[in-house]
């Protein structure tokens, strides 16, 4: 069984085929995903496709590159939504200062308030980390949180400690799959496995094989493979210790 940790399920790049995607994910031994929303007006979304298709599991929050268009108000969404849909984590939620032109302060208003969310009602939080490993330390150290995952990982082995000091996995998918790719396939050979979990990021973030084409959750078995061959172990090793690593620290997983 593999666990994919981040997966838009609910973006409109699968509008046509979402339902023959969900059911390659699961033939493919991807028995469970989790779908984060990005902004007030997806949570809807987001959670009907988590009641349609089975092992989808909803994480409610608001990404960063929406943070401009947001409104205080939509933070009262959130807690209202947390208290009665019961999502498994917060998120996708965290700072981006590698695309420009949006607001960092509010960026980081948004992301804090969601801290305190996270804090509030004891779940883990999935993190958008973007150039903003060590701002998005600053603040998970001043707002303690239960841990949670810190998606796409790309900083240092340095970073990496810190946040698996305070309690997080690192996300690792296709990004990792590239040969070019040569220091974060170093963290992924190098690292605990017991900090490390799976994710695509479909439809974004496609491997190395497919290019530039939409990526799928039905890829995940072929990331583990990456992984279990830049660590010189088995797959069945990487599943296990991955999907548990999941588990772990996000509790409310089926």
């Amino acid at each position: 069984m593999l666990i994919d940790t981040h997966c838009h399920l609910d973006a409109a790049e699968f509008d046509l085929d979402r339902d023959q995607v969900a059911a390659a994910a699961r033939a493919a031994g991807v028995e469970i995903q989790i779908v984060p929303a990005v902004e007030k007006d997806n949570f809807a979304a987001v959670l009907d496709c988590c009641r349609r298709y089975p092992g989808c599991c909803p994480a409610l929050g608001i990404h960063p590159m929406y943070a401009d268009r947001a409104q205080p108000a939509d933070l009262d969404d959130l807690r209202a939504a947390v208290a009665l849909e019961k999502p498994v984590a917060i998120g996708e939620i965290g700072l981006d200062f590698f695309v420009p032109g949006y607001d960092p302060e509010a960026q980081e208003f948004y992301f804090t308030e969601q801290l305190k969310i996270a804090r509030d009602s004891g779940l883990p939080v999935l993190l958008h980390i973007r150039r903003a490993q060590d701002p998005i330390l600053k603040h998970l150290r001043r707002i303690r949180v239960r841990g949670g995952i810190a998606h796409a990982f790309n900083g240092s082995r340095q970073q990496a400690d810190e946040f698996i000091k305070l309690g997080f996995r690192l996300g690792f998918g296709g990004a990792m799959t590239y040969p070019r790719a040569t220091r974060l396939r170093e963290l992924a050979a190098t690292l605990p496995l017991e900090a490390i979990v799976l994710e695509t990021d479909a439809p974004d973030m496609a491997p190395a094989w497919i290019g530039k084409a939409r990526n799928s959750p039905e890829y995940l078995p072929q990331i583990a493979q990456a992984l279990a061959e830049l660590r010189g172990i088995a797959l069945e090793e990487v599943a296990r210790v991955t999907s548990a690593n999941a588990r772990a620290v996000v509790n409310r997983l089926p």
